[in-house]
């Protein structure tokens, strides 16, 4: 049995995807499965047959569980999961230690991704570190002190559901105006199909990349448009950066990091959303000339940072 290494697994809407992990950050051994749609039991089996698998040749002490939603502060349950049926409520840290006889903690899977990136990635070395992961919503975790920040109910540093516009966009939590609404990957969707309004005659190009019509874009069509220099894709980047650098010059004044790491889907659009993001968060940020800036930097762990930091997680 060896404390240095642990196992990470991360659950997401297809696939659940498991892996040992050393000291170091790096994956030695993965193993996958589907994602059941029927959640619950069969979900909560197919995790312990990950861990079983990876176990029999890495007899680990420690298992790391990273899931979307809101995870108790004792890194034991799942106290909502509004992507993931049966689940609510569900004691994953006795459930998976009866299938497999080993320690398991639980923790949101945007927390993991921050403390991975904290360890090992784009935030390595810095005490005080945020990070904003911008994909079809938003998440965060954020790092002080050395320590993942959880809050007093394990629910804290969901960035994506703090109010940036009073009374705007309508939220999928039910609120009006909230960060995601205006800083993510659906964001950016939006803020594009209003350029192509603004300009319709300079749409082809754009348009082109789908099925020719404002419906059939995706975010990669955009991400390419852009990277081709086209001025109406561009006209979504800088939108989208706009209100990410806005709404961390806010989480600025608050946590006061000395890096923020961008990751999520979006990022693969790379200096595209973090120059006008950067531009941002310097016109936004309170005090300017006065308040120190932080390094506004690219996630480095791609898809590998939940799996990864949770993995760490699980040893301390």
């Amino acid at each position: 049995m060896s404390s240095a290494l642990s196992i990470g697994v991360d659950i997401g809407g297809t696939k659940v995807l498991g892996g040992v992990v050393d000291s170091t950050g790096k994956i030695l051994q993965s193993s996958r499965r589907d994602t059941p749609k029927e959640g619950g039991e069969a979900l909560t089996r197919t995790i312990a047959e990950v861990i079983l698998e990876l176990h029999n040749e890495n007899p680990v002490a420690t298992v790391g569980i990273s899931a979307a939603g809101f995870v108790s502060s004792d890194r034991k349950t799942m106290l909502a999961t509004p992507n993931i049926s049966g689940w609510n409520g569900i004691d994953l840290q006795a459930a998976l230690g009866a299938l497999t006889g080993l320690h398991v903690i639980v923790e949101n899977d945007a927390n993991s991704a921050a403390w991975g990136e904290a360890r090992f990635g784009a935030g390595r070395g810095e005490d005080h570190m945020m990070m904003v992961t911008v994909g079809t919503g938003i998440g965060g975790g954020f790092v002080i002190n050395g320590e993942l920040y959880r809050g007093a109910f394990g629910v804290g540093a969901e960035f994506g559901h703090f109010r940036v516009v009073p009374d705007g966009q309508l939220c999928g939590c039910g609120v009006r105006g909230c960060f995601e609404q205006y800083a993510s990957g659906n964001a950016l969707l939006r803020h594009t199909k209003e350029a192509i309004s603004a300009s319709p005659d300079m749409a082809f190009n754009l348009l082109a990349r789908g099925d020719g019509s404002v419906a059939g874009l995706s975010g990669k069509h955009i991400t390419e448009a852009a990277r081709e220099d086209d001025q109406v894709a561009l006209a979504g980047f800088n939108t989208t950066g706009h209100w990410l650098g806005a709404g961390i010059a806010s989480l600025c004044a608050i946590l006061d990091p000395a890096c923020v790491v961008i990751g999520g889907g979006v990022i693969d659009a790379g200096e595209i959303l973090l120059a006008p993001t950067r531009t941002s968060l310097e016109r936004h940020m309170p005090f300017f000339g006065k308040h120190p800036m932080p390094r506004i930097v690219a996630a480095q762990l791609g898809n590998d940072a939940g799996l990864v930091g949770v993995a760490d997680l699980a040893l301390r």
